[in-house]
């Protein structure tokens, strides 16, 4: 076990609601299908990681595809950047060890790779895992900061170097973990896939080419 914590920062994957990009090529249940299956992939990449607990911090009702074991807590309100300093700011109040943050778009992360982020999380002050689109698919603290947010815009090519920049304006020292590839655009489905084809998203994206071709 190591002494840090997982919160997976998600929507409820309803068709209409999540990964409304990939719906011109995938339809709005194809893109429900996928959101659903990159979560599912996450959730057990976390829970088979050596982390202390994980939480699921969600935009919705969780349903059937929630697996035992992962503790379920409102999303916040506001801008992403706000959600994501709620996150922190909860599970430390509840268990005061460092939080790593991941999202539902990297459903090729596995839980080798996390237990390295939370391992480096334990020695740094802080930790954050680019993307390829310039952003960032996790960010860690040790404590939480609330204003570790300010001034990052996000969804951007520069959210990543602004985020690590605000890091340091506050003082904190940031790991970087390995380079990962957002799924946010249908040209991102089959590459995530094939780096992960063992996945449930990979499977659920043969799925849905065959059902487009």
């Amino acid at each position: 076990m190591i002494a840090a914590q997982i919160v997976v920062i998600a929507k409820e994957p309803l068709a209409g609601n999540v990964k409304t990009r990939l719906a011109p090529v995938y339809g709005s249940d194809g893109a429900a299908a996928l959101a659903l299956a990159a979560l599912q992939d996450t959730l057990a990449a976390a829970l088979a990681s050596r982390a202390s607990r994980v939480v699921l911090a969600l935009d919705g009702r969780p349903g059937a595809w929630l697996p035992h074991g992962v503790a379920v807590v409102p999303q916040g309100e506001g801008l992403l950047g706000d959600r994501l300093a709620a996150a922190i700011a909860d599970a430390y109040r509840d268990l005061p060890l460092p939080v790593l943050v991941i999202g539902m778009d990297t459903p090729q992360v596995t839980a080798e790779l996390l237990d390295t982020a939370l391992l480096r999380l334990t020695e740094s002050s802080a930790v954050l895992g680019p993307a390829e689109d310039g952003g960032y698919w996790c960010i860690g603290l040790q404590r939480p900061d609330a204003h570790v947010f300010d001034h990052v815009p996000m969804s951007l090519p520069c959210t990543g170097s602004a985020q690590l920049a605000q890091l340091a304006a506050r003082g904190l020292t940031a790991a970087l973990l390995p380079l990962l590839r957002d799924v946010d655009l249908p040209s991102d489905v089959l590459l995530v896939a094939a780096q992960a084809p063992d996945t449930r998203f990979a499977f659920v994206a043969g799925l849905a080419v065959s059902s487009i071709a």
